[in-house]
């Protein structure tokens, strides 16, 4: 086993975690666990006009509804804190002054006028936007000079000739030529570092010895890896992991699905279900399943095996794989995980589904194999809390109801024969073969009778079986839902 893994998760607090950054900070977590390593968390709040408290908290609580844990960060602490990137700043500025003195970077006083001619002449001429050095070659005696007049100025680091290369532990062996590079920006002339700058700086900091991050973030990597050079520090391994796709074979967006992990919480998807998607976004466990535990993905996760192609973000088979978790579960499980749901969409309080424990209980283990999220179970049972005189009926359940031309006629029949068979309450295996007894009896095909009478009672074209609808509804609220469809659907 390797030892001393020391791998970092750092999202900055400008915002929601994103999915694709859950998936890096599953898969760098994984890494860890697996190999005896250690997990870091680091918040790169040094934005401070958009890092928000309110964000950082919500990532760390998404994080560990993942079921992740940190041995180092900005809640629990560690021998490398502190874990808040604008608690470091007066360290960036130290180790700035350190490339100074080696020559590793230089002053720039070039104005921001200035650097927008030049953008404009490269940009006529269809060169490559990039910084042309002009403060590279200025004289010592000049530049302190200027210093002393208070002149402002950035820190650029400066790119040496020739070429970076490194080992990508997923695409393999990359060289950019340092030319691709610019003389970039360390420090801004507030005196804030950039992020190229301090990522390292707290990296090497910290004894990160893998960095595990998004695709995206390869243009960066030989800035980086130029900088561990200038600290005479060890690199840590890479690994870019493939972009999060939408279905359209484009980065994953708006447009697409939801971005946010938040938002397939609020959306009732398992935590499970999440977790074991995420985990196929780009990886497999052995190409031919596709559901697995989270020990499992631990145990058997190299960062090797990820695979280049950018992952496409199926939510299809997304809903699929978080149906497969419910119904797997228990009624209880999938009954309280529900709960809030139903809730939430103002059907019940919790303490009156407390108060109707069995009654729920009986109600969800009609839905399980037809609901694929929490949310959906919500949907799929709102009818039976609505006002029996406010119950909206789909268009579909209309339509498949309204195409039986005798369908106010049955229902008339159907409900004299029902209300004595229902007198002392809903029996609904006695009342199911009654009913289908009926309907011979009487030369009916069964839709003639059930469709109309599902949209009677529910409004919706599918669900549950009906007898037990009727139970869930009680005998007086079925008559009633019976004689409103039949004056709604003459």
């Amino acid at each position: 086993m390797v030892q001393n893994i020391r791998v970092r998760f750092a999202p900055s607090p400008t915002g929601k975690l994103h999915i694709g950054g859950a998936r890096t900070a599953l898969f760098n977590w994984a890494y860890a666990r697996g190999r005896g390593g250690k997990f870091v968390l680091r918040i790169e709040d040094t934005d401070p006009e958009r890092s928000t408290f309110e964000n950082e908290v919500a990532i760390l609580q998404g994080l560990r509804g993942l079921g992740l844990d940190w041995d180092e960060g900005p809640d629990v602490g560690g021998p490398h804190a502190p874990y808040h990137q604008k608690d470091r700043i007066a360290r960036h500025k130290e180790l700035a002054q350190v490339l100074l003195e080696k020559g590793w970077a230089y002053r720039c006083f070039c104005t921001r006028e200035r650097l927008e001619v030049l953008n404009q002449e490269l940009t006529a001429k269809k060169e490559r936007l990039a910084y042309d050095r002009r403060c590279r070659g200025l004289a010592a005696s000049e530049v302190e000079a200027r210093v002393a007049q208070g002149e402002p100025f950035v820190l650029r680091f400066a790119v040496p000739d020739g070429k970076t290369a490194f080992k990508d532990l997923v695409r393999g062996d990359v060289v950019f030529g340092n030319e691709e590079v610019e003389d970039w920006v360390m420090v801004r002339s507030d005196g804030n570092p950039t992020y190229n700058f301090v990522v390292v700086c707290d990296d090497i900091d910290m004894g990160i010895t893998h960095v595990f991050r998004g695709e995206e973030h390869l243009v960066n990597t030989p800035k980086q890896v130029l900088l561990y050079k200038a600290f005479d520090s060890a690199q840590p391994e890479f690994g870019h992991l493939p972009l999060m796709l939408g279905t359209d074979k484009k980065k994953l967006s708006k447009r697409t699905g939801d971005t946010a992990l938040q938002d397939y919480i609020d959306r009732g998807f398992p935590r499970e279900a999440i977790i074991n998607f995420l985990c196929l976004q780009g990886w497999a466990l052995d190409g031919a399943t596709d559901i697995f535990s989270l020990e499992q993905f631990v145990e058997k996760f190299d960062i090797k095996d990820v695979s280049k192609a950018g992952a496409v973000f199926d939510i299809d088979k997304f809903m699929w794989l978080a149906g497969e978790y419910i119904r797997t579960g228990t009624v209880e499980s999938l009954a309280d995980a529900s709960l809030p749901f139903v809730v939430r969409k103002g059907l019940a309080t919790a303490d009156e589904l407390k108060a109707r424990r069995e009654w729920y209980l009986a109600v969800v283990a009609g839905v399980k194999e037809r609901v694929r999220t929490y949310a959906e179970l919500a949907d799929q049972i709102a009818y039976l809390f609505v006002d029996d005189e406010k119950l909206t009926y789909d268009e579909a359940a209309e339509k498949g109801a309204k195409k039986h031309e005798r369908r106010v006629e049955i229902l008339r029949t159907f409900l004299d024969w029902l209300r004595p068979q229902i007198a002392h309450g809903v029996q609904p295996e006695p009342l199911r073969n009654a009913a289908k007894q009926w309907v011979a009896d009487n030369n009916l095909e069964m839709p003639a009778l059930f469709q109309p009478l599902r949209c009677a009672l529910t409004g919706q074209a599918g669900g549950p079986d009906l007898f037990d609808t009727m139970a869930w509804l009680s005998s007086a609220r079925t008559l009633r839902r019976i004689e409103l469809g039949i004056e709604r659907l003459a």
